[in-house]
């Protein structure tokens, strides 16, 4: 079995998300281009999105060159260590694009495909969210804190998010609406901010479907490590996206997974 060197990792997980900000928030509410990748959804990308991956990359490559890595812009390089550094530079590019603060920096770390260590990081709101295998914390504004996901065992009781509903379409339209039907409360538009939000105990569930596995890969530890779960529609992994289900208190899981068809 492997022994992983957590704090050092998370300090260099650290130095990937300094790195980004300082590529990042020169742009934000700022003058920048914004290409269109293709598809039929609008789907931006930005100097933003481009600079703070290939800043990320120069390290990984510089400090870990044994570790693979896996970028939403610039894709995937091999590697020999069974690490592999899964990042998206701007999470909630829609959002960053229109000025709004629901965007984050999503930094993940798998040891053969297992999620290890991951961070949430939005740089203007001067917010950071770990998580490793048991324990969670935010820094924000100078200060760090622990942070564990709420009680929440009934679901007329609970919050829950997805980040656009008009993304699901058929039998997911049909499961998403009897989760909204049946929670308390529904809120949208918040793309990773929303499951940093549930490891802080401030929302209890995540819908969401279609994801690659740069969209969850870093929210995957931070919500376990805060008490939660991260699991597919069907209760299994989550790590390479598809369909994806969080919850901050296990207990809502069971009575969620079988309104979503498991």
């Amino acid at each position: 079995m492997t022994a992983h060197d957590i704090p050092r990792l998370l300090a260099f997980a650290d130095m990937l998300a300094d790195a980004a900000r300082g590529a990042i928030l020169p742009f934000f509410r700022n003058a920048h281009s914004i290409d269109h990748k293709g598809g039929d959804r609008f789907d931006p990308v930005t100097d933003a999105d481009k600079a703070a991956e290939a800043a990320m990359r120069a390290l990984i490559e510089r400090d870990f060159p044994d570790h693979a890595i896996l970028g939403e812009e610039y894709g995937e390089r091999a590697g020999a260590s069974g690490y592999q550094w899964v990042l998206d530079p701007i999470d909630g590019t829609r959002a960053f694009i229109s000025g709004l603060t629901s965007w984050g920096v999503l930094i993940g770390l798998y040891y053969e495909g297992r999620p290890l260590i991951g961070i949430m990081d939005q740089p203007y709101l001067d917010e950071r969210y770990r998580g490793w295998n048991d324990g969670a914390n935010v820094t924000a504004r100078g200060q760090t804190q622990a942070i564990k996901t709420r009680p929440c065992a009934s679901l007329a009781q609970a919050l829950a998010s997805t980040t656009d509903p008009y993304l699901f379409s058929g039998a997911e339209a049909e499961a998403f609406a009897r989760v909204r039907k049946a929670t308390k409360l529904t809120r949208y538009g918040y793309d990773c901010y929303a499951y940093s939000m549930v490891a802080a105990g401030y929302l209890d569930c995540v819908v969401e479907s279609g994801l690659k596995p740069f969209d969850i890969a870093a929210l995957i530890p931070i919500i376990r490590g805060a008490g939660g779960d991260v699991v597919s529609w069907r209760g299994g992994d989550a790590a390479q996206g598809g369909q994806v289900l969080a919850v901050g208190d296990v207990a809502l899981k069971p009575a969620l997974l079988e309104m979503l068809g498991a």
